[in-house]
């Protein structure tokens, strides 16, 4: 797939940036970069045609689930006939054609968004879903797509730094709901593609996620769940339920939503099993409070008997969230018998200040039995050392990078890495 791949990679907006810093003082820059973003925005989708106008948009917005509701939608729909495209923090794919996403970036730039929405439409795709960040909202990234759907998965604490707090965090999750309800109505085929919100009913904030002029508003929920959940973890019933909630307003009805359903194999690195026996070893994407405390409690469920849950984490550098540090300190702490707290993104941050912030939260667990991490720089040493610790019965939980290919580091270096490769290793060398 070089063709896909050279498109998703091709982009004109950093060289632009740079030229233009490079006249004008960065002070004055900042007073009018959201113009700029903006502007930028309004010409890659007029170099491109406007190609977002020929095909029906579903954006997928949240703190958790984004992706796998993505993978999902894309999922459902292709098994019902229905070509769709998807760009993801996980990959960008027409069809069943994927290529992996290598950018570090959940989602693309402007050009290479464009470049892609066209190249979508050329294969023949009617449909496209497209996982929305807030900072890509912030950049106006979203701007230049006409989105037919806004799809809610839920909201709490994150890129608190990059925003300058929760409000400014969910307030830009908000404009994305903004934007896509003011947007222009298109015409494909002759249909008027009505504008829709999808919502988390079950989120505390879903009702400021409702109060935009939709043509359409419906709410989800894990409360009444009719469908195949095909991924371990309750909290996937609501990533389903959002999924399936976009299939019925595209005419699919339970039986084809649950048929596809049956296929689905699966988000790698999300609650991914790379072996249940003698021990199990799970792989997940988990970077947040919320996230690891879901995907400990869906491990320990009665569903998998364990004996020991031994956990491998980390937290990102660069100055992101260092709040979370000793808070999913607090969570491994009460949750796992055995902690090993290693590498991430260091970004140009010391990754031994890091641990040490992490290592920070365990004084702060209501477990009687105190437990003391052990920090393990070389992420492929900290996995390596949990593996050797499990016996039959145990659980190793590792979290934090999923099936992120790099591992970032100072001035922006990228080390190609895949937990689940490291694992699939080591795990051989206990066999032989």
């Amino acid at each position: 797939m070089n063709e896909q791949n050279n498109m998703v990679r091709g982009s004109f907006s950093g060289k632009i940036k740079s030229l233009i810093k490079s006249f004008i003082p960065a002070p004055l820059f900042k007073l009018f970069e959201p113009a700029y973003h903006y502007f930028l925005a309004l010409v890659a989708s007029l170099i491109y045609g406007l190609p977002s106008r020929k095909l029906i948009v579903i954006g997928v917005t949240g703190t958790t689930g984004k992706t796998t509701v993505v993978e999902l939608i894309r999922h459902i729909f292709n098994k019902n006939g229905i070509l769709t495209a998807s760009a993801s923090s996980l990959n960008f794919c027409i069809g069943e054609d994927c290529e992996k996403n290598d950018l570090k970036m959940t989602m693309p730039g402007r050009f290479r968004l464009q470049k892609f929405i066209k190249k979508a439409l050329l294969r023949g795709a009617t449909h496209i879903v497209i996982e929305v960040t807030s900072q890509g909202v912030l950049q106006s990234r979203n701007c230049g797509i006409n989105f037919d759907y806004a799809v809610f998965t839920n909201i709490a604490p994150e890129h608190i730094e990059a925003h300058g707090g929760f409000e400014k965090y969910r307030n830009a999750k908000l404009e994305f709901f903004r934007h896509t309800s003011a947007g222009r109505s298109k015409k494909i085929k002759g249909y008027v593609i009505k504008k829709r919100a999808i919502v988390n009913g079950d989120d505390p904030s879903f009702e400021l996620f409702l109060d935009f002029p939709f043509d359409i508003k419906k709410t989800f929920s894990v409360k009444n769940f009719p469908y195949y959940n095909p991924m371990s973890g309750d909290f996937n019933k609501a990533n389903v339920s959002a999924a399936a909630k976009v299939a019925e307003e595209e005419g699919l009805g339970l039986y084809k939503i649950n048929e596809a359903l049956h296929s689905f194999s699966g988000v790698p690195g999300r609650m991914e099993f790379i072996q249940k026996e003698p021990f199990l070893v799970v792989v997940d994407y988990a970077h947040t409070p919320g996230g690891l405390q879901r995907v400990y409690e869906a491990v320990s469920g009665e569903e998998h008997k364990i004996n020991k849950m031994i956990c491998v984490l980390g937290a990102a550098g660069g100055g992101r969230d260092k709040w979370k540090r000793p808070e999913m300190g607090r969570i491994a702490a009460q949750s796992c018998d055995e902690v090993i707290l290693t590498n991430e993104d260091p970004y140009d941050e010391d990754p031994a200040k890091i641990l040490g912030d992490i290592a920070g939260g365990f004084s702060l667990t209501s477990n009687k039995q105190f437990i003391v991490p052990k920090k393990i720089i070389s992420r492929e040493e900290a996995i390596r050392r949990a593996i050797a610790l499990a016996e039959k019965g145990d659980v190793v939980v590792i979290t934090g990078k999923g099936a992120e290919p790099w591992i970032m580091g100072p001035k922006g270096t990228k080390t190609p890495w895949d937990d689940r490769a490291v694992v699939k290793k080591e795990l051989e060398k206990i066999k032989k």
